[in-house]
């Protein structure tokens, strides 16, 4: 089985679908979501990436992160490598440190994709 390709920054911009639970979704997109979902199924990158999306400033560094776990700092950039070849975070380095913001376009596909509508009568 081949996955899906990895996210490109552009690809926030081409990425769209209504909720499932309206119609179905494209096969391209279904891929590169699934990958993202995929990448959030693990908890270590599901709090990682909570610590990012919640970052004060709008972005962390890794320095910051590392400290809030248990396991070692390679196994924490392993997590964060997912992250962004997922698409979910971007990362910058300045000088030793990189700091990593969420990508909030393709967290809103995300949240969209799972959108249930009410009923009417509820």
């Amino acid at each position: 089985m081949s996955k899906p390709p990895t996210v490109s920054p552009a690809a926030d911009d081409v990425l769209c679908c209504a909720p499932m639970a309206s119609e179905r979704i494209p096969p391209a997109t279904a891929g590169t979501l699934a990958q993202a979902f995929k990448a959030l199924g693990d908890p270590i990158r599901l709090q990682l990436m909570s610590m990012i999306a919640s970052a004060p400033d709008g972005e962390i560094c890794v320095c910051d992160l590392t400290p809030a776990f248990t396991i070692s700092g390679t196994t924490i950039s392993h997590h964060l490598k997912v992250l962004r070849e997922a698409g979910l975070v971007d990362a910058e380095r300045r000088a030793s440190w990189v700091y990593y913001r969420p990508r909030p376009a393709l967290m809103r596909q995300l949240s969209a994709l799972l959108a249930v509508d009410e009923p009417a009568n509820a």
